[in-house]
């Protein structure tokens, strides 16, 4: 695989002069952990539970955390992407494998954000949803254009003034509308309320830890600073690296539980409400046109965000088979057309949108594991290797989601 990066330490060898320069990777995948996706899986939440499902939020995010961080770390002191490593540890059927069931994730993952742009482009141009859906898949390849063009920065940046946009969008109703603080803490203790609940927290989860996001997250940390760190450096880096997550994820935290806790306080009961449109059309009635139109503006920028993050997942993707990786334009198409399809079959776009993110949930295991594996090992991550206390924290979580996706499918299958 061919990196577009640019060296964020100036002249080869020179150390970085500043922390804010090795700054930017998890901003960008923090982006996969606010897609329409996420909008519509918690605003579903919200308006059917109420603050019931709160605290899946909050668990997955401190799950999100520590795999990103992970994620980063191995591209920061390998030099490689967990793709990369894959494909010299499996042979040509296990890596055909594993690229298939993530070029899957990636699928859906396009599904998702292309639906909602397109239902974004609907309620603020009136535009049809297959006409905002091919809107969005162009203007997000030419977000892409930027990367291979001008390098990782100018990327970053576009993606990250983005994600403030998102920011704005969603959290400019609770401004509005605060909601009930002890509601909001009863919400925090962890329960379920039938196997709906459980589907749902399925949902909730595959839409906030993002198997895409960690496969990217490799390369994105490993393209900031032109290839593996000098090992000198490494400490530094490592140590900007959690500042850099934890910042980014707990932003991307912060706007998710906006989501629930909005469709908890001014949505719950509302008719429609389950669908893009019904809770926009609602927003607008509780809290005013004005409002409502940020709630638009929040889901198109999360829509033309992810779906230029996601593509850019799906050339690390491309990294677990000995091939070049395609142009920029035939990915977009392998990605952008079962999207476009959904819209033109007329499937109720936020019904796609949560079935989606049961997809991603699947694809969860395949990349936590392995992820959990090489950074465990000293063989490839030398004295930063997780610790015991690290590595038992991801296997809890590689657990509960295993667990949970076992529950997902017995209920799925069982009706």
């Amino acid at each position: 695989m061919t990196s577009t990066a640019t060296r964020a330490t100036g002249p080869a060898g020179a150390p970085e002069r500043k922390l804010l320069h090795l700054l930017g990777p998890a901003f960008v995948a923090a982006v996969a952990y606010v897609d329409p996706g996420n909008v519509a899986a918690n605003l579903t939440a919200g308006a059917q539970y109420g603050y019931l499902l709160l605290w899946v939020l909050v668990v997955a995010n401190a799950m999100a955390v520590l795999v990103q961080y992970l994620s980063a770390k191995l591209g920061v002191v390998t030099g490689r992407t967990v793709p990369e490593h894959l494909r010299d540890r499996l042979g040509p059927r296990g890596r055909l494998a594993f690229f298939s069931q993530a070029q899957a994730v990636a699928v859906a993952t396009d599904v998702a954000e292309v639906i909602g742009g397109a239902v974004a482009l609907s309620l603020l141009f009136g535009l049809p949803l297959w006409l905002g859906g091919v809107v969005t898949g162009a203007v997000s390849t030419a977000v892409l254009a930027l990367n291979s063009r001008d390098g990782v920065r100018r990327f970053e940046a576009v993606i990250i003034a983005m994600l403030g946009v998102i920011a704005v969008g969603f959290l400019a109703g609770l401004v509005v509308a605060p909601p009930d603080a002890a509601e909001a803490a009863a919400g925090l203790v962890p329960r379920f309320d039938g196997a709906d609940t459980v589907l749902l927290a399925a949902s909730m989860l595959g839409a906030t830890v993002m198997p895409h996001a960690i496969y990217l997250h490799s390369g994105l940390a490993r393209d900031h600073h032109g290839g593996a760190v000098d090992p000198s450096r490494v400490p530094r880096a490592l140590r900007a690296t959690r500042a850099d997550v934890v910042a980014a994820l707990v932003l991307a935290g912060v706007v998710n539980i906006a989501m629930l806790l909005l469709a908890a306080t001014s949505l719950r009961g509302v008719d429609g409400t389950d669908t893009l449109e019904g809770a926009h059309a609602a927003v607008v009635s509780a809290l005013g046109p004005a409002v409502g139109l940020l709630f638009a503006i929040g889901l198109l920028a999360s829509g033309l965000a992810s779906t230029s993050v996601g593509s850019q997942a799906g050339a690390v993707i491309w990294g677990t088979l000995q091939r070049r990786v395609p142009p920029l334009l035939v990915r977009r198409t392998f990605t952008l057309v079962p999207a476009i399809a959904v819209l033109l079959a007329g499937v109720d776009p936020t019904q796609a949108l949560v079935l989606s993110q049961v997809v991603l949930s699947f694809g969860i295991p395949f990349v936590l594991v392995p992820l959990l594996r090489l950074t465990s090992s000293r063989a490839v991550m030398g004295e930063h290797a997780n610790t015991p206390l690290v590595r038992a924290l991801a296997v809890l979580a590689v657990a509960a989601v295993v667990v949970l996706n076992v529950v997902l499918l017995v209920l799925t299958f069982a009706g």
